[in-house]
């Protein structure tokens, strides 16, 4: 429990965790340091050095407490104090007020301390006053004695010098230290951003810096890059090659069944060249993917709008609705054309399986979130992971009678939501009780 509630409070970012990293030790030098410092130099040397002057005030008590009278005790203690550079009076009674020191004064408590520990008939130790003096108040026989004399012979001299240098140039350091791991930390996030955008089929210009290390990487990411690439370009190739192999046989079947008087099995032949040329077409679709399609900001609501309009011309009822905040611009950058094409996938198995279609546009500031719903008869909940996998038909979940195709729908749309950075779920309808598609774009 302690543990994750310590793993929820540090940073997540290299750069936070790095600064973690310098940070600490110096912090915990600073206080090792100024705690070592302030126990050796503020307490022994102060309660040394004032254990010395609390000789010297004992010394002028007793010269007082000798003497016959008030006026020669007076005439003597300060002839004495003189040479030990103190001051020296009687008073008719200690009204004195400011007993103690200021807060930040650092050795003030070890002064006053030695000095009440020592001196015979202290009353008050002042540091109060005037920070530059201590002032004193004694009890003798002839009658109180105000005693003052320079702080310096009480303490060290200006003690807090030390740890000021070293806060100042603790952050001098860290400051230094932050640039240099800027520095370091940036080829790191230019080649996270690079992989981001080829995730979303973005090939960003990305040249390798840094350390070796992130050299290394950034060398291995563009042999990745450039062998997918490849293999994409290899797949399209390979697939445009044997669709327009098979186009050439398929057209010179179509013109010959034209020529060819008309009958029933004609007109089986004829649905089976259609089929044929329908699961070419989605073949090239899923070749070619989106990945030639330029980037561009499109309206999500002209596109949906656009998208039901099209099913409704064609004999199907979509209902269109949006929810989210409509307050959030409604704008995506997005390869236009493999978005209308994911959608209308899904819109095309909702109709094809399903009397009634329903599709939902969730707007939010991070994301959009395109939800088509059916009342056909779903996919199961263990088969929905294998739907989304090329040339994959659910004879058992989908009625394959109503409609052909090659299982590369869903494919398709998955293939297409994966470069742009988002995905697709597969979930039941709860309105409808069918198949619930959500098609998930970060914005």
């Amino acid at each position: 429990m302690i543990r994750a509630w310590i793993k929820s409070k540090l940073p997540r970012s290299l750069f936070g965790r790095a600064m973690l990293i310098l940070a600490v030790p110096i912090i915990v030098i600073q206080i090792v340091v100024a705690t070592y410092f302030a126990e050796r130099l503020f307490r022994d040397v102060s309660e040394q050095m004032s254990g010395n002057v609390a000789l010297e005030v004992n010394y002028l008590v007793s010269l007082a407490n000798q003497s016959p009278d008030r006026a020669t005790a007076l005439l003597v203690v300060a002839k004495a104090a003189r040479p030990l550079s103190m001051n020296a009076g009687f008073q008719n009674h200690i009204t004195h007020q400011n007993n103690g020191w200021l807060w930040f004064d650092l050795s003030g408590r070890y002064v006053s301390g030695a000095l009440k520990s020592h001196v015979n008939g202290l009353v008050y130790v002042d540091l109060r006053s005037n920070k530059d003096l201590v002032n004193l108040g004694i009890n003798s026989n002839k009658g109180p004695i105000q005693l003052s004399f320079s702080r310096t012979r009480a303490s060290a001299t200006n003690p807090h010098q030390l740890l000021v240098a070293m806060l100042i140039t603790g952050l001098i350091f860290t400051g230094i230290s932050v640039l240099f791991l800027n520095n370091q930390i940036k080829p790191i996030k230019r080649l996270s951003d690079a992989a981001e955008a080829f995730g979303r089929g973005w090939a960003i210009p990305f040249t390798p810096r840094g350390a070796r290390e992130v050299r290394s990487a950034g060398h291995s990411f563009l042999a990745m890059r450039a062998r997918i690439i490849r293999q994409i370009e290899q797949r399209t190739l390979m697939l445009s090659g044997v669709s327009h192999d098979l186009r050439t046989p398929l057209t010179r079947m179509k013109l010959s069944l034209g020529l060819l008087d008309p009958s029933e099995e004609i007109e089986h032949l004829k649905r089976d060249v259609e089929e044929m040329e329908a699961m070419l077409n989605e073949f090239l679709e899923f070749a070619r993917g989106d990945s030639e399609e330029k980037s561009e900001t499109v309206g999500i609501k002209a596109l949906s709008k656009r998208i039901a309009r099209n099913f409704k011309r064609a004999g199907h009822n979509v209902d269109l609705r949006f929810i989210g905040d409509n307050t959030t611009d409604d704008t995506l950058k997005c390869r236009e054309q493999g978005v209308q094409r994911a959608i209308e996938n899904l819109l095309g198995n909702a109709v094809r399986y399903g009397e009634t279609a329903q599709l939902t546009v969730d707007i939010a500031p991070a994301k959009v979130q395109f939800i088509i719903e059916d009342d056909g008869p779903g996919i199961p909940k263990n088969k929905r992971e294998a739907a989304t996998e090329p040339f994959s038909r659910l004879d058992s979940a989908r009625n394959q009678n109503k409609g052909v195709g090659s299982g590369l729908g869903l494919a398709i749309t998955t293939d297409i939501a994966r470069s742009h950075g988002g995905k697709l779920e597969l979930f039941q309808s709860d309105d409808l009780g069918g198949l619930k598609a959500i098609l998930v774009l970060p914005r």
